[in-house]
C-alpha cells in the first residue's frame, strides 16, 4: 500500500501539492484539514467556543463528516450538506486550528483517516500525518515556507476570490496558527526525523512536485 504523508504549517501549499501528486500517481487524495475545518464551521454556526472541549464534545458524536467525489472533485459533506466552499472562509481557519487541539476531536477524525488510507493508495496532508496518523509510512514529507510567503499566498488567493482582506491580519493569523499547531498537547505539528524537508519559499509548485516524485522513486 502506497501512503504518502505531507505535513507542514498553514499556507505551505500542502493541499495543492497533494492534489497534483494524487492525480499524477492516480491515487486518492484525502484533505484531512478540510475535516477539521468542517468541525470548526459547525462550532462557528452553533456559536460555540472552539476552545471549550466540553462544549465541542456536546455536538461531536452527533456530527457526520463524509468525503465524496463529484466529477473528480473532492467534496466535504457536513451532516449531509456540501460545505466545501464555506470551510474555506478565512474566519474558519482559526476555528479549525482551535478545535483541532482537542484529543477527542483528533481521535474521531484520525480513526476515519486511517480507515480510508488502509483501503487504498493515498496521499494525505495535514499537521500530524507522518507523526501520528500514518506514522509507519515510509514516504513522509515536511513542506514549509516563511510566514511572509505563506501570508502572501493566502492574501492573493482571497483577493482573487473577491474578498476584502488585510495582509497584516492574515500574517498575524498564520503566526498564531503556527503557535497553536506546534504547541498543542496532543499530536502537535512537528517534522519527523524520517521526513524529507522541503522549503517551498522560492520553489514553484512544479518544482516541489518533482522533488517529491524523485524521492518516491528512490
Amino acid at each position: 500500500m502506497l501512503n504518502i504523508a505531507i505535513d507542514g504549517p498553514s499556507g505551505a501549499g500542502k493541499s495543492t501539492i497533494a492534489k497534483i501528486l494524487a492525480k499524477k500517481l492516480n491515487i486518492l487524495y484525502l484533505d484531512t484539514g478540510a475535516m477539521y475545518r468542517a468541525l470548526g464551521l459547525k462550532a462557528y454556526k452553533l456559536n460555540i467556543n472552539p476552545n471549550d472541549e466540553i462544549a465541542v464534545n456536546s455536538f461531536l458524536n452527533d456530527t457526520e463528516i463524509k468525503i465524496v467525489y463529484k466529477e473528480g472533485e473532492q467534496k466535504i459533506l457536513l451532516d449531509s450538506y456540501d460545505v466545501s466552499k464555506e470551510i474555506r472562509e478565512h474566519v474558519i481557519s482559526k476555528y479549525a486550528s482551535d478545535i483541532s487541539k482537542h484529543k477527542s476531536v483528533r481521535e474521531k477524525l484520525v480513526n476515519m483517516q486511517r480507515e480510508i488510507a488502509s483501503k487504498q493508495d493515498s496521499v494525505l496532508d495535514g499537521r500530524d500525518i507522518g507523526s501520528f496518523v500514518l506514522k509507519n509510512s515510509k514516504n513522509k514529507f515536511y513542506l514549509t515556507a516563511s510566514s511572509e510567503v505563506r501570508a502572501s499566498r493566502r492574501y492573493n488567493e482571497l483577493i482573487n476570490k473577491g474578498e476584502k482582506v488585510d495582509f497584516d491580519k492574515i500574517h498575524n493569523d498564520i503566526i498564531d496558527r503556527d503557535k497553536n499547531d506546534m504547541e498543542r498537547e496532543f499530536a502537535p505539528l512537528i517534522k519527523c526525523d524520517d521526513a524529507t524537508l522541503i522549503d517551498s519559499s522560492n520553489l514553484t509548485i512544479e518544482e516541489v512536485v518533482d522533488i517529491i516524485i524523485k524521492n518516491l522513486k528512490k
